[in-house]
């Protein structure tokens, strides 16, 4: 004892500062307390199982602050996708592709597109329709809300459609965060074992994402034609070809109608009719956040998290010492140049 006493004397002498030093490593005064030298200077009496605890519980208190950031930044700190909500500005193009269907007695098919190539290409098999189309704009707040298309189709009173493949082509649009331009399209197919008089549809124009867009700049990887008008190929009009080719974007357009009707009956020398209404809704766009919207999302975390934690163990802090809970003897604080020792009883 004397020994640890001399050497704790000769570091002082040599003008190092006394260390605080837990009387744990020392010779008990009694079974039920022990005193500590704390680094203010003060002499604590704590009961004996909270001589080692009350460090540790500081020292829990003080990594906090440290370990706050950590955690927040392994739970989704940073904003990666977001999303909001943008009515698309949709105009119909005015391309149109179709293919009908006939039964095995006639023929086999006719076909008719606004492309000149493509026309040229189907010799007999073309069939001139009427087709009338109107955009209209319900809400009056400057783009439109829906397509009306209807396709009138002459046929003979020996043809008869069981079927139709439909393209519209469409340009689609967004501003409000992402910015989007491409050419898209709608595809209509109905098929059915009675030959029909009229094909009624009434669906949604829906946005399809693989991947969010980018919030700056202008995304214009798409726009460009979904059917390659000026080919002389029938390759490049096959349907087969085009919904392979436009299913490789990331980013596309599909006609949602759940119940096409089917309407049978038709008259001797009456056309047969497409009568379409595609909607334009309002769309939920994803996309990858900007860098200050990441910073001003993450700092509302933090500070929000940051606060109820400083509130909460200020009040822990105000009850322990207001209600007693660590027992305390204040003393008078050792000044730095004396000696430290500890009076055994």
């Amino acid at each position: 004892m004397s020994s640890s006493l001399t050497r704790s004397s000769a570091a002082t002498a040599r003008g190092s500062a006394p260390k605080p030093r837990c009387s744990c490593c020392w010779p008990l005064r009694s079974r039920t307390s022990r005193r500590c030298w704390w680094p203010s200077g003060a002499t604590v009496s704590l009961p004996r199982p909270l001589c080692h605890e009350a460090p540790r519980a500081r020292s829990a208190r003080a990594g906090l602050p440290n370990r706050l950031p950590t955690a927040l930044f392994n739970s989704g700190f940073w904003l990666k996708r977001s999303s909001y909500e943008e009515q698309p500005t949709v105009r119909f193009q005015h391309q149109v592709l179709l293919v009908a269907l006939l039964g095995p007695e006639s023929g086999g098919f006719l076909a008719w597109s606004t492309f000149p190539a493509f026309n040229r290409l189907q010799g007999d098999r073309l069939r001139v329709p009427l087709v009338s189309t109107r955009e209209e704009d319900r809400n009056q707040d400057g783009k439109m809300d829906m397509l009306h298309f209807k396709l009138e189709l002459p046929l003979q009173s020996t043809e008869h459609v069981l079927g139709v493949q439909l393209i519209l082509t469409f340009s689609y649009q967004l501003h409000r965060m992402a910015t989007l331009v491409m050419q898209s399209m709608a595809f209509l197919q109905s098929s059915f074992p009675v030959p029909g008089s009229q094909l009624y549809v009434n669906g949604d124009l829906r946005l399809q994402q693989k991947q969010p867009l980018s919030c700056g700049g202008l995304d214009a990887r798409y726009n460009v034609s979904v059917i390659n008008g000026t080919s002389p190929f029938a390759y490049d009009y096959d349907l087969t070809h085009v919904i392979a080719a436009y299913q490789e974007r990331n980013v596309t357009t599909i006609l949602n109608d759940p119940n096409p009707i089917w309407l049978v009956g038709r008259a001797a020398d009456a056309p047969f009719v497409i009568n379409a209404i595609i909607r334009y809704p309002v769309e939920v766009i994803s996309y990858q956040p900007g860098f200050w919207e990441m910073v001003k999302f993450a700092w509302v975390q933090y500070v929000s998290i940051l606060l109820i934690f400083v509130w909460v163990f200020e009040r822990i802090k105000i009850f322990v010492f207001q209600n007693q809970v660590v027992t305390t003897i204040p003393v008078t604080a050792t000044p730095r140049g004396e000696v430290c020792k500890e009076h055994l009883s």
